[in-house]
């Protein structure tokens, strides 16, 4: 069974959130600034892939995230809201990628690269459950 066959190379997803203090570089740990933390963009740059992907798969599989390269080149204040896009660049096997991008309402914010890869659900929780010492 190819599981990614219905995912095609230009599928797109966009998601939205706000610039607020439970995003902020200073509340997340990766600056001490009242600005949109590097953390939280990336965060939703990967909700959009994730949900562009998930009703494309079969039942029971779900997609993860393999990788992520991505520029953060602006700044974004509190209380702007901020988009990111993902979009399907290749398709191989369970592998896929992504460009990603995200925007504030002034404009471009960080943009990159991404991958994911198909799994079966239980197997996979499975396998990371058997990780824990009995």
């Amino acid at each position: 069974m190819n599981v990614t066959e219905k995912i095609k190379v230009g599928l797109k997803r966009e998601e939205h959130g706000v610039s607020d203090e439970a995003h902020s570089a200073r509340t997340l740990g990766s600056g001490l600034l009242p600005v949109l933390a590097t953390p939280a963009m990336t965060a939703l740059m990967e909700q959009a892939a994730a949900n562009a992907l998930e009703e494309f798969l079969p039942e029971g599989w779900t997609s993860v995230g393999i990788s992520l390269n991505i520029e953060h080149t602006s700044a974004t204040p509190l209380g702007m809201t901020f988009r990111a896009e993902a979009e399907v660049t290749e398709v191989d096997g369970r592998k896929i990628l992504f460009n990603v991008r995200a925007c504030d309402e002034a404009g471009e914010i960080g943009r990159g690269t991404h991958a994911r890869f198909a799994v079966e659900s239980e197997p996979f929780l499975a396998k990371a459950a058997g990780k824990v010492k009995k």
